[in-house]
């Protein structure tokens, strides 16, 4: 079991499994230049296997794959289907921008990963094209539509961006109302590779629900999990509903329950935290899984309170804001 020293129980991974991406979107990697690491250092999938069992074994029901562009790999669905077998996990999820997850959408549903992160910040070709520095809308709202026609539980997730896509608000909310999923609005976060600084935000999740209140006054709390990133809530007559990601306001912290491992092996205990660890070498050197469960577990011990601390430890080492793609989405 893993339990941090704020006696939190941590039973959630965010596995990355690649650094790469086939979009550039604008708040998270500059247009050009990106580095990525190189290939020796990604885990294999056989590593990412050995680790994720190891997880699991010390506790983890939730897995949620993330990148970069999980599906960049041409071995992810092997790792899917691993983890799929696994009968302690309660649920798996990916995080995906839904331009290269169609040729696998029904393998995904027949092994039960229903879960999706879709990454889509606007409705509107031109404004998804400027973001994201690519053309390819019409292929993620085509997997979109496909995906919820199969009964996916989908959430949509959308960065909020002054003087990018606030007029896209009521345009995703719109996708709520004729289908059962979920549109969350996450404030935008510093990692972006070194292609924006900033110490504040105007979007953040306050001015968000004050633009959405001016439109749909009579919208209605739901209740989330103690663990739960968003704040959710329903606009009466909607099939789905919306929420909001406070991921730079940090007003989740207290009842964090997750461990991120990059994928690189980095072991980030919080987001706005460095690595602890690099489980990596530690699996290269054929450590046993009881050492490797000890390293994590030492690791989980060094989780900052919330991500304020570990960001101000951050600073103090004079760290810099790494890409969201190398950290893990």
């Amino acid at each position: 079991m893993l339990i941090d020293s704020h006696d939190r129980k941590i039973t959630y991974l965010r596995l990355s499994v690649t650094d790469r991406c086939n979009l550039r979107c604008s708040y998270c990697m500059p247009e050009k230049g990106a580095i990525f690491s190189k290939s020796e250092k990604l885990l294999t999938c056989s590593e990412l296997l050995t680790i994720a069992d190891v997880l699991i074994s010390e506790g983890i029901d939730k897995v949620r794959i993330t990148g970069g562009e999980p599906f960049v790999r041409n071995d992810i669905m092997d790792l899917l289907r691993h983890l799929a077998g696994k009968r302690e996990l309660k649920q798996i999820s990916i995080t995906t921008n839904g331009t290269l997850i169609g040729p696998h959408i029904e393998e995904l549903k027949e092994l039960g990963i229903l879960n999706i992160n879709l990454s889509m910040d606007a409705v509107h070709e031109s404004v998804f094209n400027a973001i994201t520095r690519r053309n390819c809308f019409a292929t993620v709202y085509s997997n979109l539509m496909k995906l919820i026609e199969l009964g996916f539980n989908i959430k949509i997730n959308c960065v909020v961006l002054n003087g990018q896509n606030t007029d896209q608000i009521l345009p995703l909310l719109m996708l709520a109302k004729e289908n059962k999923i979920s549109v969350r609005f996450l404030e935008e976060m510093p990692f972006n590779g070194g292609s924006r600084v900033f110490e504040r935000i105007k979007w953040d999740y306050k001015e968000i629900l004050s633009f959405i209140a001016e439109h749909h006054p009579n919208y209605y709390s739901l209740v989330s999990s103690e663990s739960s990133t968003s704040l959710n809530f329903k606009i009466p007559g909607y099939a789905g509903s919306f929420g909001v990601i406070p991921s730079f306001s940090r007003t989740f912290c207290g009842s964090c329950n997750r461990i991120r491992v990059t994928a690189t092996g980095d072991v980030i205990t919080c987001l706005y935290a460095e690595a602890y660890l690099n489980i990596r070498d530690a699996v290269r050197v054929k450590k046993s899984s009881e050492e490797l469960g000890l390293l994590i577990r030492e690791a989980v011990t060094h989780k900052a309170k919330d991500g304020f601390s570990a960001q101000l430890s951050h600073i103090e080492r004079g760290s810099q804001w790494e890409s969201m793609t190398s950290i893990g989405g």
